[in-house]
Formats: C-alpha cells, sequence, structure tokens
C-alpha cells in the first residue's frame, strides 16, 4: 500500500504536465490500460515482491485519475459554472463504484475464486478503456474554443 501511494504521488505531479503536452485522454486511457493490466498481473504470481510491483500499477492508475480526471471536468465546463456540480457528480459516480467493487468482488472471490475476480475487474477496466477510446474526444484544445460565460 505505501508503494503504490508512493507512486501515486509521483504520478499525480506528473500528470498535469503530461495533460497539458500530450493531451487528456492518452493519459486517461494508459491509466485505464494500467488498471486492465493490473487486474491480469495480480492472476500471474503470488510472490510478495511481484505484487507490490503489480499494486503500483494501482497508484499510477489513481495518480492519472486523480489529476487528469479534473483537467477533463474543467475543460469540459470552463465557462459554464458548473464545474463543482459536475466534480460533485464524478466523486459520487466513483463512490458507488469503489462500494459496490468491493461488494462484487468480495461475493465473486468466495464463490469463484480470486483469479476469476481479478479477471472480471480487469475486465470492466478493459471496458472503460473501450467506451473512453470511443466515445470520449479530447477535451485540451476543445475548452479554450468554448466561449466564455460569466457566472452569476
Amino acid at each position: 500500500m505505501l508503494a503504490s501511494q508512493l507512486v501515486f504521488m509521483v504520478v499525480a505531479a506528473v500528470s498535469g504536465k503530461l495533460a497539458g503536452k500530450l493531451g487528456r485522454k492518452p493519459l486517461f486511457l494508459f491509466g485505464f490500460a494500467a488498471l486492465a493490466a493490473r487486474g491480469v498481473l495480480y492472476t500471474v504470481s503470488h510472490h510478495p515482491a511481484a505484487l507490490i510491483a503489480v499494486q503500483c500499477m494501482d497508484g499510477l492508475g489513481a495518480g492519472i485519475f486523480g489529476v487528469v480526471g479534473v483537467l477533463i471536468i474543467a475543460d469540459l465546463t470552463k465557462g459554464t459554472g458548473r464545474f463543482n456540480a459536475a466534480q460533485g457528480a464524478i466523486a459520487t459516480a466513483q463512490g458507488i463504484g469503489a462500494f459496490l467493487s468491493n461488494s462484487v468482488a468480495g461475493y465473486l472471490a468466495k464463490t469463484h475464486g480470486d483469479n476469476f475476480t481479478f479477471y472480471v475487474l480487469a475486465s470492466i477496466a478493459a471496458v472503460g478503456f473501450v467506451v473512453f477510446l470511443l466515445l470520449m474526444p479530447e477535451t485540451r484544445d476543445q475548452a479554450a474554443d468554448q466561449p466564455q460565460v460569466a457566472a452569476a
């Protein structure tokens, strides 16, 4: 857990600059890919060092999502006065997802085993990757094109 948090801090610090250079979408997709790969890699080895290394991928994904997610929200709501509402909606969805993830993963691990559960969680991240890839535009340049609306 400590190693994951250290990776999170480094990735979060670098993500903002990379999002400005590379764009938001490629970084967010990389975060989804890291989480999908993490789920699969958990099934490969049970050696403690390998599990710590794989857990660091969680810090990678969380660091990217934490910073780039806020940038995407800011891009999409720029000039609308709706940033806080959008960020609150996303945080609510994340909270519900975290609750469901723990509940469903616990049930699946008990009834079908750990490897099956990790494959299911990896599949969910892979579906997120595909949906984001196909349906989400790059927002970095979109925010600059939107007209400014004065907040009331």
